[in-house]
């Protein structure tokens, strides 16, 4: 048991795991509050899950948008969608990850069982437009989740783009919060058990491991990652890097150095960083991005 440990009394012990369990509880996700149905239609009525949009010249695949832990369908996107949508592609969000009796807060099943749900979703997309790939935007583990369904569920045939807003490719230390696990026994069993989308990220465990044996990427596929270096979630940041051909890894500080969103901000309302994923889905279309973006 180390020092700090032994010498602490019960409150701080407390905090501790207070602070462990609030911030693995928080990771990745904006609140969610509409409700499926109402949510359904809200979206439609945006324009984005359109089932009858038809890809254009200009645009020919659609997008598939992945939330969040603890996301939804809905919440993630509210900017980004619409968005997407006002230059003219046909968008498409799905809710994934969903434990029997959890409404609204998704993303916290199997990882590997949510990539499943995502070869549905898009297999749907894609028989809905008659292209013949998607181009995919996923914020947090909305952007990781993907690789498992290019690398093994045969997604790499079916997708053009990846498109990562605060990925946790290589999993999270959660600023070395996760070091703690060990030390307040039972904790990191229920978080499996009960949660496993989030013990699944952590930094090591057997998911991330199985994901990233062989290489970053697969052939075919372009990828961009897009992070802010304030991210407080998915940590050291440059963890959501990839490596490997066709990949692009982006700060959003190099972009716009007074740009301060963290890990929530950068998925759901920067508009700098939405011009950014503009340039990852169409670079022969590309115009730079600076921090004059948030008006564009």
């Amino acid at each position: 048991m180390l020092p700090w440990f032994r010498a602490a009394r019960v409150p701080r012990t407390r905090s501790l795991l207070a602070a462990l369990l609030l911030a693995l509880t928080v990771l990745v996700a904006p609140t969610a509050t509409a409700s499926a149905a109402p949510a359904a239609e809200a979206a439609t009525s945006r324009g984005w899950n359109d089932y009858s949009c038809k890809p254009s010249a200009a645009h020919p695949r659609p997008v598939v948008l992945v939330h969040g832990t603890f996301g939804n369908s809905i919440d993630n996107w509210l900017v980004l969608a619409p968005y997407l949508v006002n230059r003219g592609y046909c968008v498409f969000s799905l809710d994934y990850g969903q434990l029997p009796g959890v409404p609204f807060f998704h993303g916290l099943g199997p990882i590997d069982k949510s990539a499943e749900q995502l070869d549905v979703f898009v297999d749907k997309v894609l028989d809905a437009t008659g292209a013949p790939k998607a181009d995919i935007v996923g914020h947090s583990q909305g952007g990781m989740m993907p690789n498992y369904y290019l690398k093994f569920l045969g997604g790499a045939d079916k997708v053009n783009a990846l498109v990562g807003l605060a990925p946790d490719n290589h999993g999270t230390t959660l600023l070395g919060l996760t070091k703690l696990l060990p030390y307040f026994p039972g904790v990191e069993k229920f978080i499996s058990d009960k949660t496993p989308g989030l013990a699944d990220q952590v930094a090591g465990s057997p998911f991330i491991t199985k994901l990233t044996a062989g290489g970053d990427t697969v052939p075919g596929v372009r990828y961009t990652v897009i992070a802010t270096k304030y991210d407080q979630v998915v940590t050291p940041y440059r963890t959501q890097y990839l490596d490997g051909p066709n990949v692009r890894n982006v700060l959003l500080q190099d972009l716009c150095p007074v740009d301060l969103s963290e890990h929530v901000a950068i998925g759901t309302v920067d508009r700098i960083a939405f011009h950014e994923v503009a340039n990852a889905l169409d670079p022969a279309r590309a115009t730079p991005t600076t921090c004059a973006s948030v008006i564009g």
